[in-house]
């Protein structure tokens, strides 16, 4: 069999061109992963970065307002990572945009990083203050419960002693006499009563103070008018109407006390019935007795 030379070549020639077609659509192929691969790899890679800078912007909104100190570089520093990041979104993904903007990442970290420790620092400084400011005021209200105490016991205490240094009496008595040529005689008719002695004990009490005291004594009658009515004295808001004021010099001891109410001519002739005597230390009471004249 008698082979055609240049048949031979042709199919050569489209065997090696069917070869080379196959090996360059393999290449392309390959060529063409690898493009998309390493496109995808720089998508991924920018996607990374705007994720890093999108959360410091929200870090940075986060203690925005909570220092004061370090407002305005906080602002500064969201203002140039919110410009990265929007110059970044605006960009293809290619190797060097992505390479410039992780070396701007680096120093934005950086930043981030010194800023957020001074942050964190002075935090735990307001934190230990506001903490001192707590024990301080807890001892603050602790010593102001204790002298409240202290001032409710002192008050207590005063009032106690006050109320242990009052004038007080007792013994008291009171006799109606018949003056009779300059001579008193005792006497239960009220017809025959001209003047009525009234005697009391002021009783020993070394807390009280020391000096001359004024007593008053106050008769009423049975209808209830006051025997031989020396007029009212203004003790504050009341009023003592009084038979007689007797001045007494008072030491700390027992002094007895005895004192003569001559009635007045109105009084006379004297009702029957009974007689009320009291004794004031100003305007308290310090006791009372009553007589019944017949």
């Amino acid at each position: 069999m008698i082979v055609n030379p240049q048949l031979f070549n042709y199919r050569l020639i489209i065997g090696s061109l069917v070869v080379a077609i196959a090996v360059l659509a393999v290449f392309s192929f390959t060529n063409y992963e690898s493009v998309r691969e390493h496109q995808q790899f720089l998508e991924q890679e920018k996607e990374l970065v705007e994720n890093e800078l999108s959360q410091m912007i929200e870090r940075y909104d986060e203690v925005a307002g909570t220092n004061e100190y370090l407002t305005s570089q906080l602002k500064d520093a969201r203002t140039d990572t919110k410009r990265a990041l929007d110059s970044l979104r605006m960009l293809k993904s290619d190797v060097s945009v992505i390479a410039r903007y992780k070396a701007q990442l680096l120093i934005f970290k950086s930043k981030n990083k010194q800023l957020f420790e001074t942050i964190d620092s002075l935090n735990e400084i307001n934190e230990n203050l506001e903490k001192d400011k707590l024990l301080a005021h807890n001892e603050l209200k602790k010593q102001l419960d204790a002298n409240s105490s202290l001032t409710k016991m002192n008050e207590s205490l005063s009032k106690t002693i006050e109320k242990g240094a009052l004038l007080t009496a007792n013994s008291f008595k009171a006799k109606a006499y018949l003056n009779k040529n300059g001579r008193l005689h005792e006497t239960k008719r009220a017809n025959k009563a001209e003047t009525m002695e009234v005697c009391f004990t002021l009783a020993e009490n070394a807390l009280t103070e020391k000096g001359d005291k004024e007593l008053y004594v106050q008769i009423v009658n049975p209808k209830n008018n006051v025997v031989a009515d020396k007029g009212s004295i203004e003790f504050g808001d009341s009023s003592l109407i009084y038979s007689v004021k007797t001045v007494v010099n008072y030491n700390n001891k027992v002094v007895d006390v005895c004192t003569n109410v001559m009635s007045d001519p109105s009084d006379q002739p004297w009702s029957k019935g009974t007689y009320f005597v009291s004794v004031f230390y100003k305007d308290r009471k310090l006791g009372s007795t009553q007589v019944i004249l017949d």
